[in-house]
């Protein structure tokens, strides 16, 4: 999968800045167990002595190479330990002299070798998802500021409306704490304005609060970027959103059925929802239209993928928007 270069570039940037911090952070913790700790001084010049040995020994190989090669090792050893220990004693903790990088594999170079290193990997796509969030100009919502009190005790088609979406605000907190690449995927349906699109940010938002990555944004304008991509017409012309969003740990699809009627984009909405089932991602998508409407509207391929994949959600109402406006909260 290929990124936009600049992406490569903040990439490397990002892994540099945390290897040097590491680092940095690792030569003040010698410093301050050497000035209270003058032994630890004294034991480290005798590693790094013993470390030069060690190699002229490993170059000549000559006289006696094993037996000397398991002193030196034994000498090592037994400085490292007597470290700990004085480290322990005086309270410091026992790694407190091993540089703490955030990637233990590649040391936070980004390489193993010549191949990227998962890190790298994880950080190309957290950076791409978070470029693509930045351009979706969708609202900020979260669940701090979903009001319960814009729904009353009013039946609809016999439901208590007050009532589901009470339930509704409770499934989707407990989805967003407990949330995993393992989650089930969503369906929030409904009609416009009753909550779908501020809840299904919500759980986006405290998902990439907890360290996954969440691409949230409009089913249509996913759409048009794909096609742009697809038939050269993007100005990124290294971007793949299609991969991006099969990808993500999560992905939001706003509004479905808002977007126009087309082979190509049923065929990318397809494409989308199939693999993230295939990778067992979790999806979640919102729309206004009826299991009728999206019964006429779409294939059976997509229809059967999300009526037969996804936890279904019916949120009920009155338009909120409405609502404010009669309030005078808009």
């Amino acid at each position: 999968m290929s990124y936009d270069k600049r992406l490569y570039e903040q990439a490397e940037q990002t892994l540099n800045n945390r290897r040097l911090k590491a680092e940095s952070r690792l030569d003040l913790n010698i410093a301050e167990a050497e000035r209270k700790i003058p032994e630890i001084a004294e034991i480290r010049r005798q590693l790094s002595s013993t470390s030069i040995e060690l190699s002229k020994l490993i170059i000549k190989k000559d006289g006696d190479f094993r037996s000397n090669f398991e002193r030196i090792k034994n000498q090592n050893l037994q400085g490292q330990a007597m470290i700990k220990r004085l480290l322990k004693q005086n309270g410091f903790p026992e790694n407190h002299l091993e540089a703490q990088y955030s990637c233990r594999i590649c040391n936070d170079r980004g390489y193993i070798g010549g191949d990227r290193c998962v890190c790298y990997k994880e950080l190309l796509n957290r950076l791409a998802v978070e470029k693509l969030n930045s351009e979706a100009n969708m609202p900020k919502c979260d669940f701090e500021h979903f009001s319960l009190s814009y729904y009353d005790s009013k039946q609809e088609n016999g439901i208590d409306c007050r009532k589901k979406m009470e339930e509704n605000l409770k499934f989707c907190l407990d989805y967003a704490d407990s949330f995993s690449r393992n989650s089930p995927s969503l369906f929030l349906f409904g009609k416009t304005g009753v909550g779908k699109t501020h809840i299904s940010l919500a759980i986006a938002k405290r998902v990439t609060e907890r360290g996954y990555t969440a691409a949230y944004g409009s089913l249509l304008n996913y759409l048009r970027l794909i096609e742009r991509e697809h038939f050269g017409r993007s100005e990124d012309s290294e971007s793949d959103t299609m991969q991006i969003l099969i990808n993500t740990d999560l992905l939001v699809l706003d509004d479905l059925g808002s977007e126009f009627r087309s082979n190509f984009y049923e065929s990318a909405l397809y494409n989308i929802v199939n693999s993230r089932i295939n990778l067992g991602l979790p999806t979640i998508i919102s729309s206004n239209l009826s299991s009728a409407e999206l019964q006429k509207n779409y294939n059976d391929r997509i229809i059967s993928r999300i009526f037969g994949t996804f936890t279904t959600l019916l949120f009920v109402g009155e338009d909120i928007r409405q609502i404010k406006r009669l309030r005078n909260e808009i």
